[in-house]
């Protein structure tokens, strides 16, 4: 069957952008179909122009691919509260998301994936960096991937959302929470992606504490070589939002981090996140 859309990639190692549909209507199985395995090919795909996609409509379009998440630890959207409102006032020092990771690796199902809408978009900086841990997998050495198949991390909120933790910290339009008692669960090093069976790494600097049966210590030196190969310029793309686009990236295979260079200006976001399943 002929496509219908229009798929344009915009890197060499992952992120595609899509044209020819509205996320605010209904879509046709054939539509869905090619969005799905663009999803599949590209790890994160692109929309422009996207105006009018309602909470309704985004939650609408999100529940084509799972469940909803309601994140635990930072307060939804009123009347949504399977949606996040991130919001950087021009007042605000940080921002959400302003480090490498993998969303919500620290459940014991793991997001899926993200679908990530810009409502107001400041007029330079706030670009999203998203980086192919398929393709950090398959850079590694035979030895390298054959000593990580049979490890397990340690993943975990509890860092992140401690007291001092970057992403508990009050912002002036958001709700977080500390992580208190915040539990740990052991994920693969190297995970199987569930729909395209290929390999990848799977461990993030946000919520990966250390890996299983070791102490943070020893830990430290593979996950710090691990962190800084799987974020290497080869395996990532750059997105420059505009306003009314939307991004869905796949958390299973891929990392992202919201750059914080906007300082003085506002943005706003709303996020739907898509549940997964335990990594095998």
């Amino acid at each position: 069957m002929a496509s219908t859309l229009d798929i344009t990639p915009v890197a060499g190692a992952l992120g595609a952008e899509i044209s020819g549909v509205s996320l605010a209507e209904d879509l046709t199985n054939a539509q869905f179909d090619e969005i799905h395995r663009a999803f599949l090919d590209h790890h994160v795909i692109f929309f422009r122009d996207q105006s009018g996609l309602t909470p309704d409509a985004q939650k609408a379009f999100a529940r084509r691919f799972g469940t909803l998440n309601v994140h635990p630890y930072v307060k939804g959207m009123d009347g949504h509260p399977e949606l996040l409102e991130i919001i950087k006032e021009p007042e605000d020092k940080l921002n959400f998301g302003g480090g490498w990771h993998s969303d919500m690796s620290f459940l014991e199902e793991p997001a899926l994936g993200s679908i990530l809408y810009g409502i107001e978009i400041p007029k330079f900086g706030g670009d999203t960096l998203f980086a192919n841990q398929i393709a950090a997998y398959e850079a590694l050495s035979n030895g390298m991937k054959d000593m990580l198949s049979r490890l397990n991390a340690v993943h975990s909120a509890s860092r992140e959302y401690s007291a001092k933790g970057a992403s508990a910290q009050d912002r002036q339009s958001m709700q977080s929470e500390v992580a208190v008692d915040a539990p740990e669960y052991e994920h693969p090093v190297v995970r199987t992606h569930p729909e395209t069976g290929r390999k990848g790494l799977y461990v993030n600097p946000a919520f990966t504490l250390r890996f299983a049966g070791m102490t943070k210590r020893e830990s430290r030196p593979l996950l710090n070589f691990l962190f800084e190969h799987s974020r290497d310029e080869r395996f990532t793309c750059r997105f420059r939002w505009s306003q009314d686009a939307v991004a869905f990236w796949d958390n299973r295979c891929c990392w992202h981090y919201a750059l914080n260079d906007y300082q003085g200006q506002r943005r706003h976001m709303r996020r739907a996140t898509v549940n997964g399943d335990r990594p095998r």
